[in-house]
C-alpha cells in the first residue's frame, strides 16, 4: 500500500512540472487497490464530565528533628566611674562652746562613727545656763543639761536602734516682783531618765508582710523636799509604751495596723496620807490607754490620687475609770499638674494621754502636786488644704481645720499653794478653728525663707477664754550662705491675742462672766545669728537674741531676758 502511494505522488510532481512546460490536456489512466478499514459500534454511552476536581488531600508523616541550639555569651566589659568630685570629709566629732551677755555659759559636744553602711552610733551632749537676773523679779536662774547615746544597724532586710538619753533642768519660780528673795526656796528640778528603741524588717516580696516593733520607758521626777522626813512628798513618774505595726501590699491597695500600749503612773507623795495641811494629801494616778488603728490606702490614677480610710479603736482608763473610744481616721489628696497642687482633706480624731511630763513640757512653772490628769479626747478634726509649688524655687501650704477637743489643759495662776508665782491645770471642752498659711523659699543650699502665719478661734464651754493661748502667731525662719564663709541666720515669731485668767480687777484686766481676764501683750521675738568659717574644721559665731529688747511675759508674771548676746566657736575633728 505504501509503494502505490509513493508512485501516485510522484507521478502527481510530474505532472504538475509538465504543466507549467508543455500545453494541452494530459490524460493518465491507472489501476490500484483501495482497503476500507472495517466500522465497528462504541459500547459506552455518553456521559457529562464535571470541570470541577476535588482537591487531593496531602498526607505528611510527623518526623521526629532535635535540634541543638548553639549559645555565644559575649562578655560585657565592667562599668566605670570616673569621680571628679570627692565626697566631702566627714569629722566624727563636733564641739561648740560660747558665753552670754547675762553671765550664759553654753557646750555642745556629738560624736558619732562617721559614714557607714551598716552600723551607727553615738554621743550628743548640751548644756546651758543663765545666771543673770530680771530686773525688779526674784532670782531667775536656769540650767539645763542633755545628755544621749544611740547605736543601731542597718540590714538589708532589717534595721534596729537603740537609744538612751538623760536631762536634768533646774529653774526658778521667779514670778513675783522682790529681787532679794531666797533663792532655794523658789528652786525646782526635774530629771528625766529614759530608754527606747524599735526593730522593723524589710520584706522584699510584694506580697510579703512588713512589721515592726518598739518600746520606751521614761523615769520622771521633780525635787525632793529639803527635809528628810517629807522625802517622799515630790512627784515622780514612770511611762511605759510598746507600739508595733504592721502592713502589705494587696495590688493598689497598702492594708496595715498600728497598736500601742501606753502605762502611766504618777506619785505625789503617800496615797492617803497628809503633809502639812488637808489640802495637801498624797495623789496617785495610774492611767493605761490601748488603742488599735487598722487602715486601708489606696493609689489610683497613675499614683496621683492617695487616700486613707481607717479607724482608732481606743480604751482608756484613767481616773474616770475605762471608757472606749471610737475615733476616724480618714485622709484623701490628689495631685494635679505633676504636684504643682495637691488638694487634701482629713478627718481624724485620737486620745492623747496626760502626764506630768508632757504638762511640765509646755509650761515648767507648773506646781508639783497637781490636782488631776485627765486624757485630751479630740473627737474628731476636719482639716482641708492645698499645697503646691508656684516655681521651682517657691511652695506653699495652706488649710483650715476644726476641732472637738474634750479635757483641753489650760493653764491658770496657782493663789492655793502658792503666791501666785505657780500655775495650776484647768481642763474645758472647746471647739477650735485654726486657718495656717506658710511660704517658703530656698534656692540650691544657698538661701532658705519660711513664713508661717496661724490664726486660732476659741470656744470653750466653762471658761470665757482660752487661758494663755494666742489667737494670731507669725513665724519667720531664713538662712543665707555667702560664698560657703559667712552663714547668716535670722528667727522671730510674733504672738497676740493672749489672756491670763487673774482674780481681782486692776489695770488690763476685763471682766466677763464673773471671770477676771488679763491682757497680755503682744509676743515679738527677733533672733539674729553670724557665723565665719575660718576654715573647715574651725569657726566662730555671733548670736543676738530678742535683738528688740521686748521683755514680753511668756506667762503672767513671768517677763523673759531682754536683749542678750553671745559669742563662741565651733570645732570638728
Amino acid at each position: 500500500m505504501k509503494a502505490v502511494k509513493y508512485i501516485l505522488l510522484s507521478l502527481t510532481l510530474v505532472q504538475v512540472s509538465l504543466s507549467f512546460s508543455q500545453t494541452g490536456n494530459i490524460t493518465i489512466i491507472t489501476t490500484g487497490e483501495r482497503v476500507v478499514e472495517p466500522s465497528y459500534r462504541m459500547t459506552e454511552g455518553p456521559k457529562i464530565i464535571d470541570t470541577v476536581f476535588p482537591t487531593p488531600t496531602a498526607n505528611y508523616p510527623l518526623l521526629s528533628i532535635n535540634y541543638d541550639p548553639t549559645v555565644t555569651i559575649s562578655p560585657i566589659a565592667p562599668a566605670t566611674i570616673n569621680v571628679t568630685q570627692k565626697l566631702p570629709q566627714l569629722y566624727k566629732s563636733y564641739a561648740r562652746i560660747g558665753f552670754g551677755s547675762i553671765m550664759m555659759p553654753m557646750a555642745e559636744f556629738y560624736f558619732n562613727n562617721a559614714r557607714t553602711r551598716k552600723f551607727n552610733y553615738g554621743v550628743h551632749a548640751q548644756h546651758l545656763s543663765s545666771f543673770g537676773p530680771i530686773k525688779d523679779y526674784a532670782p531667775a536662774n536656769f540650767d539645763r543639761t542633755a545628755l544621749r547615746g544611740f547605736v543601731g544597724m542597718n540590714e538589708r532586710k532589717f534595721k534596729w536602734s537603740a537609744e538612751s538619753y538623760y536631762k536634768n533642768q533646774g529653774l526658778h519660780y521667779y514670778g513675783f516682783r522682790n529681787p532679794d528673795a531666797n533663792a532655794d526656796s523658789i528652786a525646782q528640778r526635774y530629771q528625766t531618765f529614759g530608754l527606747k528603741g524599735f526593730f522593723t524588717n524589710h520584706q522584699h516580696d510584694s506580697l510579703g508582710v512588713n512589721w515592726s516593733v518598739g518600746m520606751e520607758y521614761r523615769r520622771f521626777n521633780d525635787k525632793k523636799p529639803a527635809d528628810d522626813n517629807f522625802a517622799d512628798w515630790n512627784s515622780k513618774e514612770n511611762y511605759f509604751t510598746l507600739f508595733g505595726g504592721a502592713y502589705m501590699n494587696w495590688g493598689n491597695e497598702i492594708l496595715s495596723a498600728d497598736a500601742e500600749l501606753k502605762y502611766n503612773g504618777y506619785d505625789h507623795g503617800i496615797e492617803g496620807d497628809t503633809l502639812t495641811s488637808a489640802i495637801d494629801t498624797g495623789i496617785v494616778y495610774r492611767n493605761t490607754i490601748f488603742s488599735l488603728k487598722p487602715a486601708i490606702t489606696t493609689y489610683s490614677k497613675n499614683g496621683r490620687l492617695k487616700a486613707r480610710l481607717g479607724v482608732d479603736l481606743t480604751v482608756g482608763g484613767g481616773t474616770a475609770g475605762a471608757k472606749a473610744y471610737l475615733y476616724p481616721n480618714m485622709e484623701v489628696k490628689y495631685s494635679l499638674f505633676d504636684d504643682i497642687l495637691i488638694p487634701y482633706a482629713q478627718f481624724v480624731g485620737g486620745l492623747t494621754q496626760q502626764s506630768y511630763h508632757n504638762l511640765t513640757t509646755q509650761n515648767e512653772f507648773i506646781r508639783s502636786n497637781i490636782n488631776s490628769l485627765k486624757n485630751e479626747s479630740k473627737t474628731a478634726e476636719i482639716l482641708i488644704g492645698i499645697k503646691g509649688t508656684v516655681s521651682k524655687r517657691i511652695g506653699f501650704n495652706v488649710f483650715g481645720s476644726f476641732s472637738n477637743v474634750k479635757d483641753k489643759a489650760l493653764f491658770v495662776t496657782d493663789t492655793l499653794f502658792s503666791t501666785g508665782n505657780k500655775f495650776n491645770v484647768l481642763y474645758d471642752t472647746m471647739n477650735i478653728a485654726k486657718i495656717e498659711g506658710s511660704l517658703n523659699y530656698q534656692f540650691m543650699e544657698k538661701t532658705k525663707i519660711d513664713l508661717i502665719g496661724r490664726f486660732y478661734s476659741y470656744q470653750a464651754v466653762n471658761n470665757t477664754y482660752a487661758w494663755n493661748l494666742p489667737q494670731l502667731e507669725f513665724i519667720v525662719r531664713g538662712s543665707y550662705n555667702l560664698y560657703d564663709k559667712f552663714l547668716f541666720n535670722i528667727e522671730g515669731f510674733v504672738q497676740t491675742g493672749r489672756k491670763a485668767l487673774v482674780y481681782e480687777a486692776g489695770k488690763d484686766v476685763t471682766e466677763e462672766n464673773n471671770q477676771f481676764a488679763y491682757k497680755l501683750g503682744p509676743v515679738i521675738d527677733m533672733n539674729l545669728g553670724v557665723e565665719y568659717r575660718y576654715n573647715k574644721r574651725i569657726s566662730g559665731f555671733i548670736k543676738l537674741n530678742n535683738i528688740a529688747a521686748q521683755r514680753y511675759q511668756k506667762w503672767y508674771n513671768y517677763p523673759v531676758q531682754g536683749f542678750q548676746g553671745m559669742v563662741g566657736a565651733t570645732f570638728r575633728f
